[in-house]
């Protein structure tokens, strides 16, 4: 339970698993990899980071709301591994930034979820990583985020 460990050590808390919005799952297994869905900035008071970034939202505003999208993440990996000592490697992320045309930060948002994904794992978060930038995203979200996982 090293990982959780580090969670307590830390004062960060899991959300609850929220529920797919479609006729999906929140993850697939394949043999060792865990193939997460991509989840939104859903936070603890059942409210959504919503808006653009380059309009409505900072750099700092997204990078937070990435940041919750990657603790939806690791709850979802709690949920179906049991254990998160059970996370070999995060291989992959994809960010999606809810962005205007002339907004080219969108590394600076996703780093919310790297940062966080390497806070809590260690070098096993380190990642290979696209962010790009999107015209719009479900009911107004700012950032979503899917992950590859290397699981045992």
């Amino acid at each position: 339970m090293e990982i959780e460990q580090r969670l307590v050590a830390k004062g960060i808390e899991l959300p609850p698993v929220s529920a797919p919005v479609a006729n999906y799952v929140n993850a697939v297994r394949v043999g060792d990899l865990l193939f997460l869905s991509g989840k939104g900035p859903s936070f603890a008071d059942g409210s959504q980071g919503k808006g653009k970034l380059g309009a409505d939202l900072s750099i700092d505003e997204g990078y937070r709301h990435a940041r919750q999208v990657g603790l939806n993440l690791i709850a979802v990996m709690k949920a179906e591994l049991g254990d998160l000592d059970r996370v070999q490697r995060i291989v992959k992320v994809l960010g999606m930034v809810n962005a205007t045309p002339d907004f080219t930060d969108h590394p600076k948002v996703i780093n919310g979820c790297s940062d966080l994904f390497v806070e809590v794992f260690g070098e096993r978060g380190r990642h290979a990583r696209s962010a790009v930038g999107v015209a719009s995203l479900p009911q107004g979200i700012s950032v979503e985020i899917e992950c590859i996982v290397e699981v045992r």
